[in-house]
């Protein structure tokens, strides 16, 4: 399984990643729902939720994608939120940096089509909510990258496992010098969890 040359040195640098083992044991949850799913032949669709659906449930969405390709585990990767916003300017600039091809339609919330491999289908990312109709309405897995939409939303329709796999807003860093640097460094860390997730199932 190949993917562009680009995205290959920042997959290489995410695996480079120490990985501590309380963030093991955050992601173990997820590495069960998706290794029962996989013994049993039941498709895995999982549903990264946050409340705008703008920069970590996307990050989450795209790595989770890449990396199930990339280990070759069928797996059918999704995002949404409480809030429809737009996939953040800044979120997509990073996923550039880290080796994606993005395409964009639209203004206000843009449909940007992400890819990683020649001949992969595309990732079409773009803010919506969780229960939009785009993503999965049962059998899946909400997984809550952030805080507050994990806090607020006690209720999932349609989820079979709600598993909490939170992560740092990079927000708090719009418009500063370290935008793109904080930006690239939790799209980084999704990369190195992501891949470790998959690497465990057998």
């Amino acid at each position: 399984m190949q993917v562009f040359p680009e995205l290959a040195n920042t997959i290489e640098k995410a695996k480079a990643l120490p990985l501590s083992t309380q963030r093991k044991d955050v992601l173990q949850e997820l590495i069960d729902y998706i290794q029962g799913k996989k013994e049993i032949g039941a498709p895995v669709q999982l549903n990264f939720i946050c409340t705008h659906n703008s920069r970590r449930s996307q990050f989450s969405q795209i790595w989770a994608q890449t990396m199930a390709y990339l280990h070759g585990i069928a797996v059918f990767s999704y995002s949404g939120g409480v809030e429809v916003t737009a996939f953040n300017e800044r979120a997509v600039a990073s996923v550039g940096r880290a080796g994606f091809k993005t395409s964009a339609a639209g203004d206000a919330n843009p449909k940007v089509a992400v890819k990683y491999a020649d001949h992969a289908d595309p990732i079409i990312a773009f803010s919506k909510t969780y229960d939009d109709p785009a993503n999965p309405e049962k059998g899946f897995a909400a997984v809550m990258t952030c805080s507050h939409a994990d806090e607020n939303c006690p209720f999932i329709a349609g989820a079979e496992a709600r598993i909490p796999v939170r992560y740092e807003d990079p927000k708090a860093f719009d418009d500063t010098e370290q935008e793109e640097e904080k930006y690239d460094e939790r799209s980084l860390q999704i990369a190195s969890e992501m891949n470790y997730v998959f690497s465990q199932i057998k």
